[in-house]
């Protein structure tokens, strides 16, 4: 028999509570209570599907008192999965189940954890497009049966139902990922914190002079100019300023200059409008917004090709970037932290470097002395990385250093500075424990140089100061010469560095060293 009213006006009143109100299940307890006037029904109950975890998450239930809610979980047989994957197929997506001792054991199994087998059930897949998102069930007591003009009228709301769990299980991803930045972002806090403040080795010591800049400029705003050759920290100490500042909860976005294609560069640090050029589907934001409120550290920045160093100087200038294809100006509150190994002021008599942005940046500069220069936080370094590495290795008994090492390690030119000597107590933790694990670092598990000429040949330290530029001229010409100038392949020159051939191919243009395969 059809049920004769308003259908229209059902539809309508049971969508407004279904979308009614924010906390679902009070949604869906609303829509029950008024669906109840025209469908025989007892009891409502909405499940998430999980196929990949074989499994059905119960979101809301609401039944009679004599009938126990059912677990959050219900595992699922994968025969079921298959069921329903062909009831989606044939477009059917319901069923009435009025008589379930003619249901298989496996669907019997499902119902009886939901419901009681003394009913009648209206099972409903709900489905958003091609994507399956949960069921719908329908419960009434032994005395009523189901008919197809009932089901008809659940079909009517079937969309409303989808959408509104659709939403709900986007609310909930929206949620967890938010959970998920959350905890990554306290992990990377704490990450952060164990190389800056007071883990600084040496903040006493050689690094006090710096130590005591940074706590100068690191209540204030303006721009800090790290100097300082590779390898001595510079990241360390902008880590430390930050995270000693007023913007230490905000963001801290580091940038490597040197390692962004000349044509992505522009893209990354100030953005791009959708359609700015190819590839370019959709709108996003470049570095400078994602550090709006905390802190942007330019690392390499003597890499900046000459019209980025345009565009940062309007950035220190007016605090406005301009997104790559568009015409809007974009306020942003971001501190401007840089570093170099290079002589910018060299560079900007070269024209390589724009004078007007170098003393912009260079209103605090901080130059952190390189390892060689303040020997005696050398053990006190040796001992920190023993600790750090040892963990990270799973040695158990960490090793001590013989006083011959300490002697050696002080005597050492460190030209790698503290990352060399990081990369040195790594090897002779590993070199200790190859054989026969050892409590004590001798001599012999580090290599030193100590002559013109190593073992392999290449020139030493010889008390003379090099630029940087000098250093990896004689570094590439070096490495050029063992591979007869092949720079691809195995046993190619960029494979032994470790570095793209491309790049490889950059820096000896760069450096106007002759290259190529020798016959």
């Amino acid at each position: 028999m059809k049920i004769v009213f308003d259908e229209n006006e059902f539809f309508r009143q049971a969508t407004l509570r279904i979308c009614g109100s924010l906390n679902f299940e009070t949604a869906i307890r609303r829509c029950f209570e008024y669906i109840k006037n025209y469908l025989p029904i007892d009891g409502i109950c909405l499940g998430i599907y999980e196929p990949d975890l074989n499994m059905i998450r119960i979101n809301t239930w609401i039944g009679p008192k004599n009938l126990k809610k059912p677990d959050n979980i219900i595992k699922v047989p994968e025969t079921y999965w298959k069921q329903i994957k062909a009831e989606l197929a044939s477009q059917k997506g319901i069923r009435i189940i009025n008589d379930l001792t003619e249901e298989e054991p496996f669907a019997l199994e499902m119902i009886r954890r939901i419901w009681s087998e003394d009913g009648s059930v209206i099972r409903v897949d709900l489905q958003i497009e091609d994507e399956k998102v949960g069921g719908l069930s329908l419960y009434a007591t032994k005395e009523v049966h189901f008919t197809e003009e009932h089901a008809r009228l659940i079909m009517l709301l079937h969309d409303p139902f989808a959408i509104a769990l659709s939403n709900l299980l986007r609310h909930e991803e929206v949620i967890r990922l938010k959970d998920l930045l959350s905890d990554e972002n306290q992990f990377l806090h704490r990450q952060l914190h164990k190389i800056t403040g007071d883990t600084i080795i040496g903040s006493e010591f050689g690094l006090k002079p710096v130590m005591d800049m940074v706590r100068q400029i690191a209540p204030l705003d303006n721009p800090v100019l790290l100097l300082g050759e590779t390898g001595v920290g510079k990241e360390v100490i902008a880590n430390a300023i930050h995270y000693s500042s007023p913007r230490k909860n905000g963001p801290f976005v580091k940038v490597n200059c040197g390692a962004i294609p000349e044509n992505l560069i522009d893209s990354e640090l100030f953005g791009h409008e959708k359609g700015a050029f190819t590839g370019a589907v959709t709108q996003r934001r470049g570095l400078f917004e994602r550090a709006d409120g905390g802190t942007i550290f330019l690392d390499e920045i003597g890499e900046l090709p000459m019209a980025v160093q345009v565009r940062l100087l309007r950035v220190l200038q007016y605090k406005e970037i301009e997104r790559l294809g568009g015409d809007k100006v974009i306020s942003v509150d971001t501190r401007i932290f840089s570093a170099t190994h290079r002589n910018l002021e060299q560079m900007v008599k070269d024209g390589l470097f724009r004078e007007d942005l170098f003393f912009r940046l260079n209103v605090f500069p901080i130059m952190i002395p390189p390892l060689r220069q303040r020997k005696g936080d050398i053990p006190a370094l040796a001992y920190h990385f023993i600790e750090r590495k040892s963990g990270d290795l799973k040695i158990h008994n960490r090793p001590s250093l013989s006083t011959g090492v300490v002697s050696k390690l002080q005597d050492y030119h460190w030209p790698g500075n503290v990352r060399e000597l990081e990369n040195m107590m790594e090897r002779a933790l590993i070199r200790s424990q190859i054989r026969e694990p050892r409590d004590i670092l001798s001599p012999n598990d580090f290599f030193f140089q100590t002559s013109i000429e190593t073992a392999q040949g290449r020139p030493a330290y010889t008390g003379q100061f090099l630029s940087l530029d000098d250093v990896i001229t004689d570094h590439l010409r070096f490495t050029l010469e063992k591979t007869k100038g092949r720079i691809e392949g195995s046993g190619g020159a960029a494979e032994i560095l470790n570095i793209h051939p491309s790049t490889l191919r950059g820096k000896l243009r760069k450096l106007n060293i002759p290259h190529g395969k020798k016959k």
